[in-house]
């Protein structure tokens, strides 16, 4: 019996290993998840443009994610954790890597003030759409 602790623990470890590479790194796809897409207002419509022209390449399709790039639909980007200031400062300054394994996000200097708050806006309304407020 007393055989058995060590094995099950490491296997325990093994569990939440995996559990957490699958929630944090990507799922094998790239993709991770569905996100419901509202019928977004003209505001968000706009960001929906600025965001596929040069965010979606990284954190995919209507903010999924991809192997490149975090999803921003996600519990962890809701705006009490992550308000409207990170993403700016995202864009304006590039954001070392700290939820996810992608490494860091260089800055994008293409991305004016007014575009980067169209994609709030975007990612805000898929966000409200997905539950996460």
């Amino acid at each position: 019996m007393k055989k058995r602790y060590p094995i099950i623990g490491i296997l325990a470890v093994v569990a939440v290993i995996a559990v957490w590479k699958l929630a944090f790194t990507g799922a094998s796809d790239g993709a991770h998840g569905s996100v419901k897409v509202p019928t977004l207002s003209a505001a968000a419509e706009r960001g929906e443009r600025v965001f596929a022209a040069n965010c979606a390449a990284c954190h995919g399709k209507n903010a999924a994610g991809s192997n490149s790039g975090p999803p921003l639909v996600h519990k962890i980007y809701e705006p009490s954790h992550h308000g409207d200031g990170s993403f700016i400062s995202a864009v304006q300054n590039g954001v070392r890597q700290h939820h996810w394994g992608y490494g860091n996000m260089p800055s994008q200097p293409s991305i004016s003030p007014r575009q980067a708050g169209q994609i709030i806006t975007y990612v805000r309304e898929l966000q409200r759409a997905n539950g996460i407020n």
